[in-house]
């Protein structure tokens, strides 16, 4: 006999999910949850950055030279990159999950515009955190030295479950780096979550829990 899990019971439509949370929130791991559970397709700034770079296309060329250049991506390359993600679906009527961005005002602006040219449906969700929370969840993480897999401090193995590679520290995670990482994202990428809960597009998760706790609340919200 088969159980049914709460999961099975819930019921989506074709809706897009923008991420946001403070770095060491869990949105990233929260994220991929979502997108398997809906059948969504997940795109990460940075990922899609390093894959477009390999493509031997106009935009890949494009993306390629400003990398290697050691050039900040441009706000119009990121979206046209974006662009060139949706219209890429095989199915247009595939979710989208959307980690990565907007990072900034500006770059929200020209985001929205972009989605709702292109008739996307979508909502935020915001995984709310503390700063000190996030700092001590940031200091103790570690990342695979092979995919760069990232665990969460409670994961107590020291190999990877996905590739067996050995797990280190970020040269980045000192207390320095993160509250540079943190403050910028206080003082350009808060500012955006509030806007858009302004205008009743954000559902709010409390990300202080255990990954499975965040997940439940994360799904019982999306009902």
């Amino acid at each position: 006999m088969t159980t049914t899990s709460w999961f099975d019971n819930l019921g989506f439509n074709c809706m897009d999910y923008v991420l946001f949370g403070i770095q060491g929130s869990g949105k990233g791991t929260q994220g991929k949850v979502l997108c398997e559970k809906i059948s969504a397709s997940y795109f990460e700034t940075g990922g899609e950055l390093r894959r477009l770079s390999t493509e031997n296309s106009p935009l890949g060329k494009k993306v390629k030279s400003i990398i290697d250049a050691g050039l900040l991506v441009p706000n119009e390359v990121v979206m046209e990159i974006v662009e060139n993600f949706i219209k890429n679906l095989a199915n247009k009527n595939t979710p989208i999950i959307f980690d990565g961005l907007p990072r900034n005002g500006e770059q929200n602006d020209t985001f929205e515009s972009l989605l709702k040219k292109m008739g996307r449906q979508y909502r935020g969700i915001y995984f709310e955190l503390t700063r000190a929370a996030a700092l001590n969840r940031l200091l103790r993480r570690r990342i695979c030295e092979k995919c760069k897999a990232i665990y969460p401090m409670f994961y107590k193995d020291d190999k990877c479950e996905k590739c067996g590679g050995g797990l280190i520290v970020r040269a980045d995670d000192n207390a320095k780096s993160i509250g540079t990482r943190l403050e910028i994202f206080f003082k350009e990428t808060l500012p955006v979550t509030e806007i858009w809960k302004s205008k009743g597009e954000m559902i709010n998760v409390d990300a202080s829990g255990t990954i499975e706790e965040v997940t439940k609340e994360l799904f019982k919200k999306l009902t």
